[in-house]
């Protein structure tokens, strides 16, 4: 019967004996435990609502999450043969405390932590390439300064991103990513990317456990360029995930590493109200990956869908491999344990165990981290506890099939913002872009019941988008409005509707078929023409084509605004007190 012995830093797999009773010689193999979490969005405080609410193993919701309470379960669960891994948006889409600096304080946080390495998010390009290698390498912000903490200093873990590759690489990037990649392979390496491309960032990163190597590959969703703001990533591509990932492994078994860990920011979705523990993932994107990868990888870990999933897939050559993720704002751990044999260095798969444990606030918060976190709630709450205006009632967002009377509000805001400069005649806004609702119970803060503070607005609209205005024909307009749903050229992944000012209005049929679903436009009750010029105001993520709204590009005299917070406060100067706006401007036929 096998069992398993310890020793002297070492374990033991002892298998059965042969068909002719021999001994089998033990296989020395020595542990390594992995602690990774995903899309922790720069939830330093412990998250609010529904957003800090997490099922647990028994199937009973409980409150989850905050840096401090993590960092105790962190520390509760780490042993010496520990690394700290993640997997993507960490950073962007964050709350004010962490985004009014740039998400430094939760980049240092993590490294406090211990994270050794991380794939990039899509939100890591929220604020552009330039600003994603800032975040990594240190230095100030080329516009806001140094934050109150000083210079910063950079990262303390590797952010990797094997799919994302420079569109025109010189040869002096080449030669750079050749070195930093090689050193004596450099031949091998050449070869290898040649008919590839030349990678933006490191795709693998080493780390070392009791004397043998581990490997980490790291990607990022392809679909990141619909996903943020064009501008930003002119200068890259994203690439198949697979096909990166197979480059990448190759590349770690040119130097010898046979161990492998992919980390990418992808996955799929699952029921509500499964186990974090359960296999509840629904094969889609990310178990595409998960399954598709060169054999030689291990285990993947994932992320971008915010839940929840432990399972087992199958690999190319029909071994089996763990899949998982762990929800979204710090509420989740997941733990890896597995052995790596010393002689061939490589994973023994049967060896993986994996949880993931819910980061629970039963646990007395890290004391270090919760000074650390009130530093910069102090630093911030200046901005955050100003008063904007005051709201009658909640304004509620809606999901992105819906209209929403928020999301109306907010586009009647930006409407107001670009009117003298831009010329702005509608507005539009994108439904992923309203994060949270105005509620009117006053908060902690003890602002007051109604008043909406720059904190709370911040949170609702946290990208800091540039507001801008270009010119549609009518027959533009109708496209970009047809591309809420599926079925188009653009490949749209779920039908998204636009939030328009409380001046526009139209029609859409569900059982038309797609390019023929929008009737009936109007603008302040004046029929749409389809050769009529309109200046039409969005946010610069959807004027640059984000959420697969790819017509927008086709407009014309772009003209350039406030940020899209700023023209949301404004909103609320000239108006002190606002009733939530009804949305019906959008009428839905058969």
């Amino acid at each position: 019967m096998a069992g398993v012995l310890a020793g002297a830093g070492l374990v033991l797999l002892v298998g059965p004996a042969d068909a002719g009773n021999k001994p089998v010689k033990p296989v020395k193999t020595v542990p390594v435990r992995l602690l990774s979490l995903n899309d922790f969005h720069g939830n330093l405080e412990p998250p609010t609502g529904s957003s800090g609410n997490m099922v647990d193993e028994t199937g009973a919701t409980v409150k989850a999450g905050g840096a401090a309470y993590a960092a105790t379960h962190l520390k509760q669960m780490s042993d010496k043969n520990t690394l700290k891994v993640a997997q993507g948006d960490l950073i962007g889409a964050s709350p004010l405390i962490s985004a009014a600096f740039h998400d430094e304080p939760s980049v240092e946080f993590l490294g406090k932590v211990g994270v050794t390495v991380s794939s990039v998010g899509n939100h890591e390009f929220d604020e552009g390439y330039t600003e994603l290698k800032r975040i990594m390498n240190g230095g100030c912000h080329p516009v806001d300064g140094c934050s109150p903490a000083g210079k910063w200093k950079g990262a303390q873990y590797s952010y990797l991103g094997a799919n994302v590759l420079l569109k025109r690489p010189n040869s002096s990037a080449e030669k750079a990513a050749l070195a930093a990649l090689g050193g004596g392979h450099t031949g091998q390496l050449s070869k290898l990317l040649k008919g590839y491309g030349i990678p933006a960032l490191p795709p693998v990163a080493i780390r070392w456990m009791n004397g043998v190597p581990i490997g980490f590959i790291g990607l990022v969703t392809q679909t990141t360029p619909t996903i943020v703001t064009s501008a930003g990533i002119k200068d890259l591509e994203f690439v198949d995930e697979v096909k990166a990932a197979n480059v990448a492994s190759k590349l770690l078994q040119i130097v010898g590493v046979k161990a492998q860990v992919v980390l990418v920011h992808e996955g799929d979705q699952v029921a509500a109200g499964q186990s974090p523990d359960a296999c509840s993932a629904q094969p889609g994107a990310g178990n595409r990956i998960a399954t598709q990868v060169d054999a030689e990888i291990d285990m993947i870990l994932s992320g971008h869908s915010h839940q929840a999933y432990l399972c087992k897939v199958t690999d190319p050559k029909g071994g089996t491999r763990l899949y998982s993720q762990g929800g979204s704002f710090g509420r989740v751990i997941t733990k890896v344990d597995f052995q790596v044999d010393v002689k061939t260095r490589d994973v023994v798969r049967s060896s993986v165990v994996a949880d993931n444990q819910v980061v629970t606030r039963t646990v007395t918060p890290d004391p270090a981290i919760s000074t650390f976190v009130q530093t910069w709630k102090d630093h911030v709450s200046t901005v955050a506890n100003k008063p904007l205006g005051k709201i009658t009632a909640d304004i509620n967002s809606a999901p992105s099939s819906e209209e929403s009377s928020l999301g109306n509000l907010i586009a009647d805001g930006q409407l107001a913002a670009t009117k003298t400069g831009g010329n702005a005649q509608i507005a539009l806004m994108n439904p992923g872009g309203v994060r949270a609702p105005l509620t009117y119970a006053g908060s902690p803060a003890l602002e007051g019941d109604g008043v909406v503070t720059y904190g709370e607005a911040f949170t609702v609209q946290p990208f800091n988008n540039l507001m801008q205005a270009v010119t549609l024909t009518g027959a533009q307009l109708k496209t970009v409005l047809e591309q809420q749903f599926t079925g188009g050229p653009n490949n749209q992944a779920f039908t998204k509707i636009l939030q328009p000012s409380s001046n526009f209005t139209y029609t859409y049929s569900t059982s038309a078929p797609w390019g023929s679903k929008i009737s009936n436009m109007k603008i302040d009750g004046v029929a749409v023409t389809d050769t009529q010029s309109i200046r039409v105001a969005a946010n610069n993520f959807l004027v640059g084509g984000g959420d697969a709204f790819a017509a927008f590009q086709g407009g014309t005299d772009l003209w350039s605004g406030p940020l899209d917070i700023d023209a949301f406060a404004a909103y609320f100067a000239a108006n002190p007190s606002i009733a939530p706006p009804v949305p019906n401007h959008i009428t839905v036929v058969p």
